[in-house]
């Protein structure tokens, strides 16, 4: 085989598509399976971890450990009755028509962000002013920090829902939005992922005075 034909081959290695990457546990670096594995919030960094199953339970504090560590719960709540009206909405002056709200463990503070082309957008608003507008629904009580938030989607008829969610889903909607923003309201296709997005947080979530114990 002449030069060129191993430059060729060569330069195939680096032209050719990758085969997809495997997901591995960010803690011990065993590859995951599936599509599904648990998530632990570290508080120290705040940032999200993935983990497998045995490190989620090792490392977890959630029951009371003062470990870093706490892993993301599976529940979803939502408030039908909730006091989030227009007037609530417009105190929050978030610029889209969807945020999500936690509570930050290691700034003893509620966080509030939204989604962007820049992917989440951190709130300027005082704490004081998002919790006079969420006092409005049981959920603002419930929430666990660091691994829950509070995920609001106004609608254009001005009818706000609200859910209690996992937090790591919440980066998920950021990092979809992201993806698919075009333009200066979104385009069609966000639009229509954002509509599926939430059509099945509706589906799994339930009243919430249904889920208080």
């Amino acid at each position: 085989m002449g030069r060129d034909g191993a430059t060729a081959r060569g330069l195939r290695r680096f032209t050719a598509p990758r085969p997809p990457r495997t997901e591995r546990c960010e803690l011990c670096a065993v590859p995951l399976a599936g599509e599904r594995h648990p998530h632990l919030v570290d508080t120290e960094k705040r940032a999200l971890a993935c983990a497998c199953g045995p490190c989620a339970q090792l490392l977890d504090g959630s029951g009371g450990a003062r470990g870093r560590f706490r892993a993301v719960p599976g529940r979803y709540l939502k408030d039908s009755g909730h006091g989030v009206d227009d007037r609530a909405w417009e105190q929050l002056r978030i610029p889209v028509g969807v945020a999500f709200f936690f509570r930050n463990s290691a700034l003893d503070r509620l966080v509030a962000l939204y989604p962007s082309p820049a992917g989440a957008t951190e709130s300027e608003l005082d704490a004081e002013s998002w919790q006079a507008a969420l006092s409005g629904s049981a959920l603002a009580g419930l929430l666990e920090p660091d691994v829950e938030a509070l995920l609001l989607r106004r609608h254009e008829d001005g009818e706000v829902e609200c859910f209690l969610v996992p937090v790591d889903i919440c980066y998920e909607l950021v990092g979809r939005m992201r993806l698919r923003w075009q333009g200066f309201d979104g385009g069609a296709e966000a639009r229509a992922d954002l509509d599926a997005f939430f059509a099945h947080v509706q589906d799994r979530a339930r009243e919430v005075r249904e889920g208080r114990s």
